[in-house]
């Protein structure tokens, strides 16, 4: 509910704009909806069946627009340089069938842009570590699944417009155990001044066990598994264990 001034306006947390119900009467109050910007989009896959699909789902988007269609990335290209008119807000595209790579395709969409960003979402058929990790270095705005619900898809268009980034749940699943894994290779290869021992004495105190547990799962006396932390306090210039866990834990280990 909002207030209608005397000029026609409506006020909303103390900000006027132009009221666009024309039922309103001056002076009463009543509600007053606001357009939402239309959101441009191109469609590129090497699927007719699929395309169609999408063209009609998006025509019936009261606030979308299909502004082209292309089999490729190379075609997309080409018709997006000669008319500049079809150039979108997403660019939703399974570049799979073509002859370049998202990054690629990027580059050369963003040559084209002419100051006005073009973000791509990728919706692929094919969810690998690779294909996802390679779309996103590339600068994708999205990846999601072929199968993806409708509406979820309308959403993640409409965010992606607004400059957000998403994921389909198969995918983000891929993302956690990529960068999981990548965390547990950074910590193999943490505090290259520690010997093989005193990492694994490190990576013990990270996950919260004591001198004894320690002592127990490597099969050393606890005196020497106290020798080995002083000596790691010592090459990690840390003053207590705590310092130490901390330093361990944001080099991956720990887990």
């Amino acid at each position: 509910m909002r207030h209608i001034d005397s000029a026609g306006r409506y006020r909303r947390n103390g900000e006027f704009g132009l009221a666009v119900n024309s039922r309103c009467d001056r002076g009463v109050l009543c509600d007053v909806r606001e357009r939402r910007s239309v959101v441009r989009v191109f469609l590129v896959d090497g699927y007719p069946v699929f395309r169609a699909g999408i063209r009609v789902g998006v025509r019936n988007e009261s606030d979308m627009e299909l502004t082209g269609e292309a089999s490729t990335g190379e075609e997309a290209l080409r018709m997006l340089e000669e008319n500049p008119r079809m150039r979108p807000d997403v660019i939703l595209a399974d570049l799979q069938s073509s002859g370049m790579t998202e990054g690629d395709f990027l580059q050369a969409a963003g040559e084209l842009s002419g100051g006005r960003p073009m973000r791509l979402l990728v919706l692929s058929g094919e969810e690998t570590d690779e294909s996802v990790i390679t779309a996103m270095s590339a600068g994708a705005h999205g990846f999601l699944e072929k199968t993806t619900p409708w509406d979820e898809l309308m959403r993640a268009i409409r965010l992606v417009a607004a400059g957000g980034v998403v994921f389909g749940p198969v995918v983000a699943a891929r993302m956690r155990a990529y960068f999981s894994s990548v965390r547990d290779l950074r910590g193999q290869f943490a505090f290259p001044q520690l010997t093989s021992r005193e990492r694994e004495v490190l990576d013990l105190l990270a996950r919260g066990w004591g001198n004894r547990e320690i002592a127990r799962n490597l099969f050393l006396s606890e005196k020497t598994v106290r020798n080995h932390v002083t000596h790691i306090f010592a090459k990690l210039q840390v003053h207590d264990r705590a310092m130490a866990v901390v330093r361990a834990r944001r080099a991956g280990m720990g887990k």
